[in-house]
């Protein structure tokens, strides 16, 4: 039976709301003593875990045939990647969070296999809806969305993030942003991959790329992407990005933006 991803995606939309609000509502009584270490610069609370708990429950309910790929591994089981899964984030952007730094958001994916197909990503803190389907558009709080119309390097505001391990590639990275620097407006690091994604999908940032990321990470926000008129690669300018970690999503300077890539990263 066809999955109704128009009807789903409005569920998905409440259901992030709602985990949204218990962001909110903890961030004004978190202690730092709450913080706990999964690795290197790999922060985590209760509140990404008793969010992601949340999520799970409740999109176990609306789609019970789905399996879960999760940050916090709340299901406790392995995910086969190839088939219908809820790809999710409770909390990206835990850091800013810890430090009371308002960007942080809830990342909600479905995707078949490699594919995402319905998506959502809630910013509590501007209280902004980003929503997609596949084939049905992508939108803010109900208005339909657009990627930049720029199509130069030199018209562009660019968003990154800074790896917080595996530094081998840092040399390289580094010098991917000293050549934006000068062929751009600017660049910006916002601290959550998954609302780079969606305000490339909304115009505000012309382009997004940063590796070491995860599916969950994503699975939204390149949707998103997509249905607003973007494009979504890896580094070498495939379509391996979701389990592979490395990302470029972009309106019309992809190609400029590739041709640095290239030269770079090897």
């Amino acid at each position: 039976m066809a999955l109704d991803l128009a009807a789903i995606t409005q569920e998905i939309c409440t259901i992030a709301t709602d985990a949204g609000a218990f962001l909110l509502q903890e961030r004004s009584r978190f202690q730092r003593e709450a913080i706990e270490y999964k690795g290197l610069n790999n922060l985590v609370s209760y509140v990404d875990k008793e969010t992601e708990k949340q999520l799970v429950e409740k999109l176990r309910q609306l789609l019970p045939e789905a399996g879960f790929i999760t940050e916090e591994g709340t299901t406790g089981q392995e995910a086969d990647q190839s088939a219908l899964n809820w790809i999710i984030d409770p909390l990206d952007g835990t850091a800013n969070f810890i430090h009371d730094l308002p960007v942080f958001s809830v990342s909600i994916g479905l995707a078949q296999g490699k594919t995402p197909i319905a998506g959502v990503i809630y910013d509590p803190n501007r209280n902004e809806c980003f929503s997609a389907w596949q084939g049905g558009g992508a939108f803010c709080n109900g208005k339909k969305m657009s990627v930049s119309p720029a199509t130069q390097l030199g018209e562009s505001l660019i968003a990154t993030g800074f790896p917080y391990y595996a530094f081998d590639k840092m040399q390289a990275y580094l010098r991917i942003l000293e050549s934006l620097m000068q062929q751009t407006h600017g660049l910006r690091r916002m601290g959550s991959a998954a609302i780079d994604l969606a305000y490339v999908a909304a115009g505000r940032f012309e382009a997004f790329y940063e590796y070491n990321l995860n599916s969950w990470d994503m699975a939204a926000g390149v949707l998103l992407v997509w249905e607003a008129g973007g494009v979504v690669t890896d580094f070498g300018g495939g379509d391996e990005f979701l389990f592979r970690g490395d990302v470029i999503a972009a309106c019309g300077i992809h190609p400029e933006l590739m041709k640095v890539m290239r030269e770079f990263w090897k």
